[in-house]
């Protein structure tokens, strides 16, 4: 063991650090900087521009509730596309469900997607050679932008902040471009930040969210190194009255998904509670 450590600064006089056991990888890519590394407590982890993206102990709480609870309010969700995630663990977990037939994701870094396979193979498995899945390394805001009407179920969009590589994901043509290429009963889930530290997020994604989808919220997750509390999950759907699923009905789609019993965090009752929001949350979704 080294006396060597990883400082995460977010704000001048907030992060995080983690001890290193080994450092993995570290290279510039054509977008951003990116480092691998074994931990003391937490596994290996991967930073991007030195913000965690993730770590193989906590990144099943994100990773289930940016797939589990919409392909489930879906109920039918068989064609996928995924922007960004490129460590695998989102395709993996779409790739779980029975339902899917298809699966792309888009990610513009080819060298996460390269680091990942190599240095993080349990995050996504075997999604990578599933027949189910395309892989693309390329722009997904080109991808949405020449996607047929009406092509997918659901949009995932596992992406960094809103700035860097990841601003344009925020924007009102992504948002409209998504809209356009999911079927009428289709759903987005993209990530909002820590609204503790990053509120206008929040409140701006959404009031352009809504410009372009019937029913706008927010459901939360508790992942212990995204620093700041919860992170929220920004829900958007075509058609209204799919947030609003009892329990029991989430439990029999998840049994006919595949899917229930196979998660450490996701469960019918944790989706059904994660969209009531603290007020200090929900009100930055009628700011």
């Amino acid at each position: 063991m080294t006396d060597s450590w990883v400082n995460e600064t977010l704000y001048p006089a907030w992060g995080q650090r983690f001890r290193v056991v080994r450092e993995l990888a570290r290279t510039r890519s054509d977008f951003q900087d990116i480092m691998v590394f074994d931990s003391e407590m937490h596994g290996r982890v991967m930073l991007l521009d030195g913000v965690v993206q993730i770590t193989e102990a906590d990144e099943f709480v994100y990773q289930e509730m940016i797939v589990h609870v919409p392909l489930l309010a879906h109920g039918e969700a068989s064609r996928v596309l995924i922007i960004g995630a490129g460590d695998g663990g989102v395709l993996k977990r779409v790739l779980q469900h029975r339902t899917v037939t298809r699966a792309v994701m888009v990610e513009i870094d080819g060298e996460v997607i390269r680091l990942a396979r190599e240095f993080l193979p349990a995050i996504g498995g075997d999604a990578w050679d599933d027949p189910r899945a395309e892989v693309i390394v390329g722009d997904g805001i080109d991808y949405v932008q020449r996607a047929a009407d009406a092509s997918f179920d659901v949009v995932i969009v596992d992406s960094t902040d809103p700035i860097g590589v990841g601003e344009v994901l925020f924007t009102d043509d992504f948002y409209a471009n998504c809209a356009r290429l999911l079927t009428p009963s289709g759903v987005l889930v993209n990530q909002c930040g820590v609204p503790f530290m990053q509120a206008e997020e929040l409140r701006e994604t959404s009031l352009r969210r809504g410009k372009f989808f019937a029913d706008v919220s927010a459901y939360v997750a508790a992942v212990p190194t995204y620093v700041g509390g919860f992170m929220t999950l920004g829900w958007s759907a075509k058609a209204a009255g799919m947030r609003e699923l009892a329990p029991g009905l989430l439990r029999s789609r998840a049994a006919a998904a595949g899917v229930l019993g196979t998660t450490k965090y996701w469960s019918p009752e944790m989706q059904a509670s994660a969209f009531v929001l603290p007020p200090y949350i929900q009100d930055q979704l009628s700011a």
